[in-house]
Order: structure tokens, then C-alpha cells, then sequence
């Protein structure tokens, strides 16, 4: 070999020294260094996402949410409970003087006494949309002007009053609507917990074998490191008998210092995998290592599209929640035509007033069967704003959001077969990779040995030797990826779905 490449190798191996003389942890002793701390119990997938369903804070914020539209619904429907009022008033009015000059007229300051108690219950009326109110009132009342007949006088009534729309705000489809609009709210934060879970589950999914293939990469890399310290200590020993060269111990040290340095960069990224998933789980503690993790066996063989788009179609969150805020907007549109007529209202009441008795309460009340008087009321109110601009802007923003919103629909189901395609054939082609991959491992794998055995014989060059383990490690590497991109495929085809849901046995809340 030429000079310049010899003085290459060894700036490379000074190079590598130098980096890796603050790390001796990286010796070789690997297998120990990368189990320190994990915990023998596995840490199973199940587990992970058991876990994370019960801690994860934003599960937790959306819960609240839920909880929060239902307790909108209940406030709503309150509107049709009865609503009880009571008074009691009492009045003292004392006049400073009297200047009546008619003849027999007190001349005292004129005083009145008065006690008023009122008690009604109102109730908005489901099928009309209108407010009946029953009310009855007793009243007790002595004055010190001599003209006055009955002194002290008792008084007690009873009234029913309704107020009922005939236009706007009339009927059912009016009264209820805030209620319809609750518990349209109450399923649409139902189906956003959802798609929190489902988001959860494909995270943790990720996370999770993010971590294996971390562990998995370390373990190649502590392979790869022992290798080359064997390698060394051959190169090393056959030196000394006159078999291998100084350039072959150098090469051997260049390729066990760029294993220590991809060793080190390997620990590096388990911990940061470990982190991430730990935060996914909510784990107050990021000083616990997470137990044995590993890939499960893939179960879910070769999609069907078909199959895959229609249960995304019939489970997939955003476009159920898109469905519902539909019929929010057409409740909204048809409040908004409603509101385009004139308010007409219908006021009717009747009421039966008791004979005024000097003898006190119980005795007014008694009589008020007996000899009651009478009144009645019945009226009409309108009233239409000039040209009904207002009602008629507000009319078509309504219908402006409901054709946004079936655009957003149709964008959103469009958009959600291209990812189902994506999904299933992302999973049909890794399940190609990962057999080409495992096949392409095994032979590079061969091939090494092989190449190995032929080093031994002195029938190749070191440089072969490392060549041949470096395309072991490629495709080891090419292997380990296959295996985490199925992974990831089937999780993303799992949301999508909704399927995830079932495979790992989620009770969503009620």
C-alpha cells in the first residue's frame, strides 16, 4: 500500500485516540455497561401503553373537557326545570301633614301600613317554547284614615300568566336547541378523547420501539466493538510471529476506535429513548432505567384496503367529529331562519282575587273559592327590525359555515383515504423488507465469517476483514430498520383504524 495511505490511517487512529481517551467505559466490557441499571421484569408494550392511558397529561386535560361539556348539557336542560320566587315586602308610608279643609276629613298625617308576600313558579314550556307562570300573592294592610271601611284588610289572589312565541323562537326545534347543540358538544369532546387516545397509543407504539431498536442498535454496536478488539489482539499477536504488517494493527486500531466512538453515540441515544418514553408515560422518575423491552411478533399479516377504509371510515375521530359539527351548523342555520320573522307574542293571563276580610289571613285565603272577582288579560306583541339586515347577515354566515364545513368534510375523508392507501401499503411493503433484510443479515453474516476463517488461513488482508464487518453491521442495521418501519406502519394503519383501540383493550369512558 502507498505511504499517503498509511500516514490516512494513522491520523485517523490518532484522531480516535484522542476523542475516545476520556471514555473508558467504552473498554470492552459493553454487555455490562449497557444493562447497567435496567431492571430483569420485561417492559412490555401492554405495559407502556397501560400506563400511558393512565397518566398521560393530556388524556388527563381532555377527560376534563369531557366532564365540562357534560356539565354545558345539564345547564342547558336546566332551562326547562321550574324556577320557584318568593317576597315578603313590608312598607310604612306617613305623610308630614294634612291639609284636607274637607269637613269630617282626619287631620292627622295620613299613615299606611302595608305587609305584601308573593310566591309564583315558572316554567318553560318544552313542546312551545313558551314561559307559564303561576304566581298568588297575600297582602295585609291598616291605615289610621277614619274614611277607610275595612281597617285592617286582608287580600289574597291568584294569577296565571303565559307568554308564548308564534314566529321567532317558536316551537320545539327552538326550545331545544341549546340542548341539541350540548349534546352534540358532549359527543364531539367524547370523540377528541378518543382521538387522544388512539394519538397516545401510536406515540407510545413509536416510542416504545424507538427504545428496542436504540437497545437493539447498541447491542450491534457492543458486537461490533468486541469484534474489533479481537481483531486487534490477533493483528496484534500475529505481528510479533511475522504474520501481519504494522499497517494491519493499525487498521484493526482505527476500526476498534470509530466502534468505541458509535458505541458511545448508541448509549447516547437508549437514554434519550428511554426519556422520551418515560415522558410519554408520565413517569415522575427519569432516574429509573425502563426493564427489557423488545419487538412482539407481527400479527396483523398483509392489509386489505377495503377493509382498512372502511373501519377508518366508521371509527376514524376527525371526521366523526367534522359530522357532528354539522349538525351543530344546521341547527345554527335553522335558529338563524327562525330569527329572520318578526317576534309576534302571544301574553294571556287570568287571575281571581279574593273579597278583601278584616279577620285575617286563614280567612282570605278561605274565601277566595267562595266569592273571588276576576281579571283577565290577552294581548299581542310584535316587533321587526327595518329591513332585517342583521337576521339576514346572520342567515347567511350560517350557511357559509355549514358549505365550509362539508368542504372540510369532504377534504378530510379525501384526505384520509390517501393515508389509509399510504398506511396499507407502507405495511405491505416492510413486510417485503423485513424478509429481504433478515435474508440479506443472514448472508452478510456468512459472508464474514467466511472472510474470517480465510484472515485465519492467510488467504485476506485485514482490510477484507473489516470490510466484510462492516457490511454485517450495514446490514444488521438494514435489518433492525425494516423491523421498526413495519412497526411504525402498522401502528399509523392502527389509528387510522381506530383498531388499536381493541388490540390493546382500552375502556373509554361512558
Amino acid at each position: 500500500m502507498s505511504c499517503s495511505y498509511v500516514r490516512a490511517l494513522l491520523a485517523v487512529s490518532l484522531t480516535c485516540a484522542t476523542a475516545f481517551a476520556q471514555v473508558p467505559a467504552a473498554a470492552p466490557q459493553p454487555a455490562a455497561a449497557a444493562d447497567a441499571g435496567i431492571p430483569n421484569k420485561a417492559f412490555t408494550l401492554e405495559d407502556a401503553i397501560a400506563q400511558a392511558l393512565r397518566k398521560n397529561f393530556d388524556l388527563q386535560i381532555q377527560g376534563y373537557t369531557v366532564e365540562n361539556a357534560k356539565d354545558q348539557l345539564a345547564i342547558q336542560q336546566a332551562a326547562f326545570d321550574p324556577t320557584i320566587n318568593a317576597s315578603v315586602t313590608r312598607s310604612l308610608q306617613q305623610n308630614a301633614s294634612n291639609n284636607s279643609t274637607l269637613e269630617g276629613e282626619q287631620r292627622d298625617p295620613t299613615r299606611t301600613n302595608s305587609v305584601n308576600g308573593t310566591l309564583s313558579v315558572t316554567e318553560r314550556i318544552l313542546p312551545t317554547n313558551g314561559n307559564l307562570t303561576l304566581s298568588t300573592n297575600l297582602a295585609r294592610g291598616d291605615t289610621n284614615q277614619s274614611q277607610v271601611r275595612i281597617n285592617p284588610a286582608f287580600n289574597n289572589g291568584v294569577t296565571a300568566r303565559l307568554v308564548q312565541p308564534l314566529l321567532a323562537d317558536a316551537g320545539r326545534r327552538a326550545a331545544t336547541a341549546g340542548i341539541d347543540r350540548a349534546k352534540l358538544q358532549v359527543n364531539i369532546a367524547s370523540i377528541a378523547y378518543k382521538s387522544r387516545v388512539l394519538a397516545v397509543i401510536s406515540d407510545t407504539e413509536n416510542s416504545y420501539y424507538n427504545l428496542v431498536a436504540a437497545r437493539e442498535t447498541l447491542r450491534i454496536r457492543q458486537f461490533s466493538l468486541e469484534y474489533n478488539q479481537r481483531f486487534l489482539e490477533e493483528n496484534s499477536a500475529r505481528r510479533q510471529t511475522g504474520v501481519a504488517t504494522d499497517l494491519d494493527v493499525l487498521s484493526a486500531e482505527v476500526g476498534l476506535a470509530r466502534a468505541r466512538q458509535q458505541l458511545v453515540q448508541a448509549q447516547q441515544s437508549v437514554r434519550d429513548a428511554e426519556d422520551r418514553l418515560l415522558n410519554l408515560i408520565n413517569d415522575p422518575s427519569f432516574e429509573a432505567r425502563v426493564g427489557p423491552v423488545a419487538f412482539d411478533d407481527y400479527k396483523g399479516g398483509i392489509p386489505n384496503f377495503s377493509e382498512s377504509y372502511k373501519r377508518a371510515r366508521e371509527y376514524y375521530p376527525e371526521t366523526l367529529s367534522a359530522e357532528e359539527q354539522m349538525k351543530q351548523l344546521r341547527i345554527d342555520l335553522d335558529t338563524a331562519r327562525r330569527n329572520q320573522l318578526p317576534d309576534l307574542n302571544l301574553i294571556a293571563q287570568l287571575g281571581y282575587v279574593a273579597r278583601t276580610n278584616p279577620d285575617g289571613y286563614i280567612d282570605v285565603i278561605e274565601s277566595l273559592p267562595r266569592e273571588p272577582g276576576n281579571n283577565w288579560q290577552l294581548g299581542l306583541n310584535y316587533s321587526m327590525p327595518w329591513g332585517r339586515h342583521a337576521d339576514k347577515a346572520r342567515f347567511r354566515i350560517a350557511q357559509t359555515q355549514l358549505n365550509s364545513q362539508k368542504l372540510r368534510l369532504d377534504q378530510l375523508e379525501q384526505a384520509l383515504l390517501v393515508n389509509v392507501r399510504s398506511a396499507v401499503r407502507a405495511v405491505e411493503t416492510q413486510l417485503v423488507a423485513v424478509e429481504i433484510a433478515s435474508k440479506g443479515s443472514e448472508l452478510a453474516l456468512r459472508q464474514y465469517e467466511q472472510q474470517s476463517a480465510r484472515f485465519q488461513a492467510g488467504l485476506s488482508t485485514s482490510r477484507l476483514v473489516l470490510q466484510f464487518q462492516d457490511d454485517l453491521e450495514d446490514a444488521r442495521f438494514l435489518e433492525l430498520s425494516a423491523r421498526l418501519a413495519l412497526r411504525r406502519a402498522a401502528a399509523e394503519l392502527g389509528r387510522l383504524e381506530g383498531t388499536s383501540i381493541q388490540r390493546f383493550r382500552v375502556q373509554l369512558p361512558q
